[in-house]
């Protein structure tokens, strides 16, 4: 029970009001244990099975070492907490706040950074505004080494007649303890209303808006940007604010920098000036002065959230001014903090730190690509002028990936669809140019408009594609050196002709023309430009629709002689294959993924046709 109370306070105060990602943590205990949650997973996320089991005793005796407080090191405090984690879930490890839920000896403990509270304990004056405030609250000033705040935690804690509920910390929030759910909520909501009160008493806005980044400048900077800064880094546009200029929590250190990199127009010197005044480091926030702010990470998922806590600074820093205004980290706690900033993670993944775009990807072939990228690793981009259905079809790829709008034989659709991915990702690495459509029948009586309609969509909107991404891939591989690719899904009809299906085999055998036409173009700005020809997608609507398919068609039509179902037709076709069935997304996907990471191959039609189809 005490387990499933936990859980639901965890996800009441997981949102972004009281942690950004990476912060916070809960726990509940009864006479013998403590059950904590584990580092690495949010608190909106929490299960009652997910929560580490500590045996209480061995805690208090861990923390009665000495010799660990006055050794203290991040490794040193994980293999102490893990001494005394066996029974936690495999692979778990316990919070490194753990000592501090201990030492609170209430059921449950709440640990939180709420930017109202941050605004107090980020603050010159936020001691004193704590001691008026909250009276019986504990205060500890930002201490970097973990054990030995602890230690001064607990003679703040024993020194008490009664054991505070309300704890502050500098520079990192606050632990709220209590029997009860219903005193924690009671508890956080008198904070919260406490803080909101006295900031709006000093005439300072609990919340203001943050000016939009000016798009121009976006797309001026960011691809090049995410060249300049490496083979995997993402860019991710936000408003334009002033960052702050110090670090103001360790979480604020760990995952958007201590310093941000400012620059009126940011470049190859730039980051290297950046890197010689930060140990090396690259930034993980860059600001263009009343234009911009970016997010930098290896992944849309990293720079969102270094771009979310460059917003969380400016706003603490813009709250603490009814506090006195902001309490930078000094040199030395900087330095403790960044040393202990998470080493990047590699590629793994075999397309983790790209961005994948696939037109027409909101169903059918296109979405089976877009699953088969994301899987391994890519942020994906589904563009496709059903948007709503594009949303929904990211949405079940990942939060890392995005849904847009696109009418790929409208040129400023196209052109607006690079500016977006240009806003959200900084650039782009793959363009899988999917988008088709087929209209059939006979030449003699084949309407116009159905002929242009393919044609436009098709080949027209191939050539769009290619027209805009190139250029915004070229500025990228400018600065980077590195190459990107563009990859049009094609058909065997684009190898070999098509009855009564000439509409669509002359666009497919024409963009087979622009592919080696382009690739041999853009070979000079690092862009490789490959077709891959799939064969038949029997298990897509256009043949398998129950009321318009190819095969109730043909059925119907009597094309395939004796046949008597829509199975029967189907193996006819199938008996075409030397491989004995169609191709699939997952084929077609492979296929891509070779193209783009064989580095000596530009302007190739790939068959993907089971040996039906070969080249000559």
């Amino acid at each position: 029970m005490d387990l499933q109370i936990i859980t639901e306070l965890s996800k009441l105060y997981g949102g972004e009001e009281y942690v950004l990602p990476g912060g916070g943590n809960t726990s509940c205990k009864d006479e013998n244990f403590l059950y904590i949650k584990p580092s690495g997973i949010s608190l909106a996320d929490m299960r009652p099975e997910l929560f580490v089991k500590l045996d209480r005793s061995i805690v208090r005796q861990s923390f009665g070492l000495e010799s660990i407080a006055d050794t203290d090191t991040r490794e040193q405090r994980f293999a102490a907490l893990l001494t005394y984690s066996a029974l936690a879930p495999a692979g778990a490890r316990p919070s490194i706040e753990s000592l501090f839920h201990e030492l609170l000896p209430y059921k449950f403990v709440v640990h939180t950074h709420p930017t109202l509270v941050n605004a107090m304990t980020c603050a010159r004056e936020g001691a004193a505004a704590c001691a008026k405030l909250f009276p019986d609250a504990v205060w500890l000033g930002y201490h970097s080494a973990g054990f030995s705040l602890a230690l001064e935690f607990r003679k703040a804690v024993e020194a008490r007649s009664k054991a505070p509920q309300v704890a502050f910390l500098g520079n990192h929030g606050v632990f709220v303890a209590a029997d009860t759910a219903e005193e924690i909520k009671a508890l956080y909501e008198d904070i919260m209303s406490k803080l909101s009160g006295f900031i709006a008493a000093k005439g300072i806005a609990l919340e203001e808006e943050i000016p939009p980044c000016d798009m121009d400048t976006v797309f001026e900077y960011a691809p090049t940007l995410r060249g300049l800064l490496g083979k995997a880094a993402t860019v991710t546009a936000g408003g334009a604010f002033k960052v702050p200029e110090g670090g103001l929590t360790p979480h604020h250190v760990l995952f958007s920098g201590t310093y941000a990199m400012v620059s009126d127009a940011p470049d190859a010197a730039a980051i290297e000036a950046y890197k010689a005044a930060n140990s090396g480091l690259l930034p993980q926030v860059i600001e263009i002065p009343g234009k911009a702010v970016f997010g930098v990470g290896i992944d849309k998922k990293t720079a969102d959230r270094a771009l979310k806590f460059a917003v969380n600074g400016f706003e603490i820093v813009r709250l603490s001014a009814a506090f006195g205004g902001p309490r930078f980290f000094n040199d030395e706690e900087r330095i403790y903090l960044e040393k202990m900033c998470p080493i990047p993670p590699g590629p793994g993944k075999a397309l983790r730190g790209k961005v994948a775009v696939v037109t027409g990807g909101a169903q059918g072939f296109g979405l089976g690509i877009a699953r088969y990228l994301a899987a391994q690793g890519a942020d994906v981009v589904i563009a496709d002028m059903n948007v709503e259905g594009a949303k929904a079809a990211a949405a079940t790829l990942g939060p890392t990936c995005s849904g847009m709008a696109v009418n790929v034989s409208d040129e400023e659709s196209v052109a607006a669809l690079t500016r977006e991915i240009v806003k959200v990702y900084g650039g782009a690495d793959i363009l899988v140019a999917n988008a088709g459509v087929v209209r059939a029948g006979s030449v003699k009586s084949f309407e116009m408009k159905d002929w242009k309609f393919v044609t436009d969509v098709n080949y027209i909107g191939y050539f769009l594609c290619c027209k805009h991404f190139a250029a915004l891939m070229a500025r990228q591989n400018a600065a980077s050196g590195l190459w990107t690719d563009i990859v049009q899904v094609n058909s065997k009809s684009g190898l070999v002709g098509s009855k009564n299906n000439g509409a669509y085999a002359g666009s497919k055998f024409g963009s087979i023309g622009l592919t080696q036409s382009f690739a041999l173009e853009l070979v000079a700005d690092h862009v490789k430009v490959n077709s891959i020809c799939p064969g038949n997608f029997f298990d897509g609507p256009l043949w398998s629709d129950p009321v318009k398919g190819l095969f109730v068609q043909y059925l119907n039509s009597g094309k395939v002689p004796g046949a008597q179902s829509t199975a029967d037709v189907k193996k006819h076709y199938e008996s075409l294959i030397p491989m004995h069935r169609g191709c699939t997304p997952e084929d077609v996907a492979k296929a891509i993924c070779y193209v783009v990471e064989q580095q000596y191959e530009t302007g190739q039609a790939v068959p993907v046709t089971g040996g039906q189809v070969m080249l000559s």
